[in-house]
């Protein structure tokens, strides 16, 4: 039973990126169609067509290979032109006479895409189209992943609810002693706290178990702003502020001063933030001495744009800090030392985790299959920040090409010079071929890492 709970998670999880794929080339397919750009080719993955149909103009289809997908478009590069000062300068052609290696390349991809022409194509193409619309067009694919977290996000949180750490609390320290003297008492046998330890800010204000936190410093907290309560007692060490919290129904009000204490750094899902080396890192925060009651709950719908905003930014932090991160995920393949539960996955370990909690029977269902929903919204997340990456040949970087063009056109036009035409990212497939080359290499890597040293949520 186990393994085919865990089989049917990997597959659920499977289907949910399949889909995610599919939908995010839709996002390109959609306003492709929409502008008139003719669309030869929509396919779920690459290397051999398994199953395709033709509809229209365009076939439809899946290959062999599931990694991905794309969307075919007539005159993605610009045909080149003759230097200045050459004869026939400004005319276009298609293969230029330099026989560099960058060059020849270059001219390989126009060839190419000069053979997809068809009668009537003239004023189809891609490049021809307005910058605006090129730019809505590779956003199209980022942004149907953005909408299908947002979707899903507002179906677990709405519909099935999360465990929340809340402004209820759930225990009160009585006085404030660093761990490592907690250590000592407790292997001596001695009490947690003794006559002299300075006492804990919350158990001076008159916070007790079960009271709930209602505001701070005037601001109101709601039941699931434990996180909001907590980064301003963390930024407040030595200031004294207002805190008001209920107790049987009745509104209490008190003093708290947080104290300055060496505490675990957080990151932005509230989690503690550790080292390559596997220790944890510490900051000089306010601390109050209490701690958080954790409940299964609902929240409204106002509150996903909120969650997605705090996922994009935890990716992008990933993204922004990936040769770093990418490195302690070698260290970790290869050492003996810990994988960082916060760093990069690949699908591999991602199928992992989707079977370990579907095979957890001591789990209500409904948790379970709310956990496959959260991580399937996740890798939308992932997929729509790094597709955004301004590089060839992610969408980001047909982006940037479009922005550049417009850019340029628009010095030219206010300097009143010779209109530069659009921007040939042809010359860029070297840089092209190394950043795939480097993305194929970073997946192989993260299988490897996934399969002898895969990452321990559990």
């Amino acid at each position: 039973m186990t393994v085919l709970l865990f089989t049917v998670g990997v597959l659920i999880v499977a289907v949910g990126i399949a889909v995610s794929i599919a939908l995010h080339e839709v996002g390109h397919l959609v306003p492709a169609k929409l502008f008139g750009v003719r669309v030869p080719q929509y396919m779920v993955g690459f290397g051999k067509t398994v199953w395709s149909f033709k509809r229209g103009e365009t076939e439809y289809g899946f290959k062999a290979l599931p990694l991905g997908g794309y969307v075919s478009m007539i005159g993605m590069y610009p045909p080149a032109t003759v230097p200045a000062g050459r004869p026939g300068a400004g005319e276009e052609v298609v293969r230029q006479s330099s026989t560099g290696m960058f060059q020849q390349l270059a001219d390989d991809a126009r060839k190419a895409a000069a053979e997809q022409l068809q009668p009537g194509d003239e004023n189809r193409m891609f490049y021809k189209l307005p910058v605006w619309k090129r730019i809505i067009i590779m956003l199209g694919g980022p942004l149907m992943n953005l909408l299908i977290a947002c979707a899903l996000i507002a179906v677990l949180v709405s519909g099935f609810g999360t465990v929340q750490s809340t402004t209820r609390v759930s225990e009160v320290y009585q006085c404030v002693v660093s761990d490592a003297e907690q250590a000592q008492r407790a292997e001596a046998g001695q009490e947690a706290c003794q006559p002299g330890d300075p006492e804990a800010p919350a158990f001076a204000a008159g916070l007790r178990p079960g009271d709930v936190v209602t505001s701070i410093d005037g601001v109101p907290v709601r039941l699931w702003d434990w996180d909001r309560l907590t980064e301003r007692i963390r930024a407040g060490a030595g200031q004294e502020t207002t805190i008001t919290y209920e107790r049987d129904g009745r509104e209490l009000a008190g003093t708290i001063t947080p104290l300055l204490t060496e505490r675990p750094a957080l990151d932005i899902n509230g989690r503690a933030v550790v080292a390559p080396d596997g220790t944890v890192e510490t900051v000089q925060v306010g601390f109050v001495g209490m701690g958080s009651e954790q409940l299964l709950m609902t929240l409204p719908v106002t509150e996903v744009p909120g969650l997605v905003g705090q996922n994009v930014r935890a990716v992008a932090d990933v993204v922004l800090d990936l040769p770093a991160r990418m490195a302690a995920v070698a260290r970790a393949a290869f050492t003996d030392a810990p994988r960082d539960v916060n760093g990069p996955m690949s699908v591999v370990g991602v199928g992992r985790i989707a079977g370990e909690v579907s095979a957890m029977e001591e789990i209500p269902l409904q948790n379970r299959f709310s956990t496959l929903l959260g991580l399937i919204a996740s890798l939308n997340v992932a997929l729509f920040v790094f597709n955004l990456i301004p590089l060839l040949p992610l969408d980001g970087g047909h982006i940037a090409g479009a922005l550049w063009e417009a850019l340029r056109r628009g010095f030219a036009k206010l300097f009143r010079r010779r209109d530069p035409g659009p921007v040939d990212i042809a010359k860029l497939l070297p840089l092209t071929y190394v950043v795939a080359a480097m993305l194929l290499g970073m997946g192989v890597l993260l299988i490897y890492a996934d399969i002898v040293k895969p990452v321990q949520l559990f």
